[in-house]
């Protein structure tokens, strides 16, 4: 299985009683999928690359800015402006004639994540957005690849995981469990806005890279359901435990139902279709004259069961599985906590599934209680 050269070139490695030939043969025989060539990318791909990973798949439609360079360690000055996929297929070549290199410059999407994500073994998230996050996660899970998630910010990096298959065949949490919902848009400032150190990067996808050797070798113990937190200004880590939430219905045994959605809005990245509001007077004006009004409440079961004003409950992570539920006749009023999360949820049906009779719930359950207190949508119909 391992030539002559090959055995050459990873003896080091080889040598760990952990990982042996058997461990090596099992990562040349093993596919990852990187997607991100960015800071984190970067030294994940030159490790995996180095360790003999035999089928590394890249993913990356952005080309080379100079900006990059204090960070994304494949790239030089003379990359600039090329696109980061090519530059890392040579570089990756050139450390390593013995792997397969495949490349996708393109953005990944709802449309085209599952047709590059089914031939690989193992995913690695090295992404800077939350909607690509949820994508990669989704479609992990519909798919039942293993997630190994990295992101950094400043001087900190989070690492962990996400769907990884236990020897009996169970799979462990995935991202959705640790964040179920995405902080709101503009919330959290990229590395553009708040900056970050490049070592950071480094050590990020250099552990990243370790998780996959691995698990693709089957040794060690894996990062399962716990979030490691490294800050290097402080030179500290902790883990965080975490485990699947009883309200995630994303799952690997509803994976024929699981659908990819528009992770944009999904994450309140809004674009420019018209959203109807509602306020509070209103709705209850109408409540107490018309019939024909359904109110959905687009929050978490856990939220739900704290306080609620009565509406039909459809979380907005499944909100595509439940549309049978949603009256494209009616007037719905789509509400959340504040009014954030039920736009993007009208934005996504009105896009996707051509309602027209969607009325968001202006400032939410909070401006409910404010004005409403405890009563319910009920006590006015």
């Amino acid at each position: 299985m391992l030539s002559q050269e090959e055995h050459k070139r990873y003896s080091r490695q080889i040598r760990l009683p952990e990982l042996g030939e058997t461990g090596q043969v099992a990562l040349k025989n093993t596919k990852v999928l990187v997607i991100g060539c960015g800071g984190l990318g970067s030294p994940l791909l030159r490790y995996l690359a180095a360790a003999g990973v035999g089928t590394i798949g890249a993913v990356d439609h952005d080309r080379v800015e100079i900006h990059n360079l204090h960070r994304q360690i494949l790239f030089t000055t003379q990359d600039v402006g090329r696109p980061k996929v090519e530059i890392a297929a040579e570089r990756l070549r050139a450390i390593n004639p013995h792997i397969e290199i495949k490349t996708y410059h393109l953005k990944l999407d709802a449309s085209n994540a599952l047709e590059i994500m089914k031939d690989y073994d193992i995913v690695a998230d090295g992404t800077d957005n939350f909607p690509t996050r949820y994508l990669i996660n989704d479609a992990c899970v519909k798919l039942g690849k293993q997630n190994v998630f990295a992101s950094i910010h400043r001087f900190e990096g989070q690492m962990s995981v996400f769907n990884y298959k236990g020897a009996n065949g169970e799979y462990g949490p995935n991202y959705r469990d640790l964040f179920p919902t995405p902080p709101k848009p503009d919330s959290i400032p990229n590395c553009e806005e708040a900056g970050v150190i490049g070592s950071i990067a480094g050590v990020m996808g250099s552990l990243q890279a370790n998780e996959i050797i691995k698990i693709a070798a089957g040794i060690g113990t894996e990062l399962s359901g716990k979030l490691l937190c490294v800050n290097l200004d402080s030179i500290s880590t902790r883990s965080i435990r975490f485990s699947k939430r009883a309200d995630n219905t994303i799952r690997t045994e509803l994976a024929d139902s699981i659908q990819l959605i528009d992770y944009d809005l999904f994450c309140g990245i809004t674009n420019d279709t018209m959203i109807k509001e509602i306020d509070i007077n209103s709705l209850v004006e109408k409540l107490k004259t018309q019939k024909d009004i359904q109110v959905i409440d687009v929050r978490n079961p856990d939220e739900y069961a704290e306080h609620n004003m009565g509406a039909e409950l459809i979380p907005a992570p499944v909100v595509y599985q439940h549309l049978e539920k949603i009256s494209d006749d009616d007037m719905v009023v789509v509400h959340c906590k504040s009014g954030a999360r039920s736009s993007a949820v009208i934005q996504l049906l009105q896009k996707n599934y051509d309602y027209d009779n969607l009325y968001n719930l202006k400032g939410g359950i909070i401006a409910w209680e404010e004005m409403m207190g405890k009563k319910t949508i009920q006590d006015f119909t």
